[in-house]
């Protein structure tokens, strides 16, 4: 994590570069971006909550994503493709564990962009530096296990699924249950 010395926990404004894409702290000028990926029902299909139906809520999440990075207890940096200004998706590390050097992942991308290989690539560098200038030790994923695409995605990055938690969340109504990952450090530097 990048600290400041001598003040609280807190991210310094950090820009990761791959081949395609650029990862980047959120802005207030992403709101309407963040609305489109989080009211889309195909994006939210798996999601935690449901779709967002307002734009207030977009414009609420901004405002904790700020407090968030001033606190030092998540990082969510947008995902924009090269070429392309719009924000494309987001990346997030929350639910830090410092002791144990522990923390969860999450991610989202908006449906026009699926299946170019964008998130693979984000997530490898996004989780590069979780595992390096954060000095992550283990990153955690919870996904549905009806993701299959998610699921993928996680495995690819040398994830292992490694538990199952029954009907663990209710979203609108829906039961679902919660796949379990988990990803060490050394293993994502062997399987790079």
């Amino acid at each position: 994590m990048s600290v400041t010395q001598g003040a609280a926990p807190g991210f310094t404004p950090v820009v990761l570069r791959t081949p395609r894409l650029t990862l980047r702290f959120l802005t207030k000028g992403d709101v309407p971006a963040l609305y489109t990926i989080f009211a889309d029902p195909a994006v939210m299909r798996y999601w935690a909550t449901a779709p967002w139906t307002t734009l207030a809520q977009a414009e609420a999440n901004l405002a904790q994503v700020l407090l968030d990075y001033g606190s030092g207890s998540a990082l969510r940096l947008g995902i924009v493709i090269d070429g392309d200004d719009a924000l494309a998706g987001t990346c997030t590390v929350f639910g830090f564990h410092r002791t144990n050097r522990r923390a969860e992942i999450g991610y989202a991308l908006a449906q026009r962009y699926w299946g170019h290989g964008y998130m693979q690539e984000a997530l490898g560098a996004f989780l590069a530096y979780a595992f390096g200038p954060l000095d992550l030790h283990r990153i955690e994923a919870d996904i549905d296990p009806r993701n299959a695409a998610s699921a993928r995605t996680l495995e690819r990055q040398g994830f292992r699924q490694e538990g199952l938690l029954r009907e663990r969340w209710i979203v609108d109504s829906e039961v679902s249950d919660s796949a379990l990952y988990g990803l060490l450090a050394r293993e994502f530097k062997q399987h790079r």
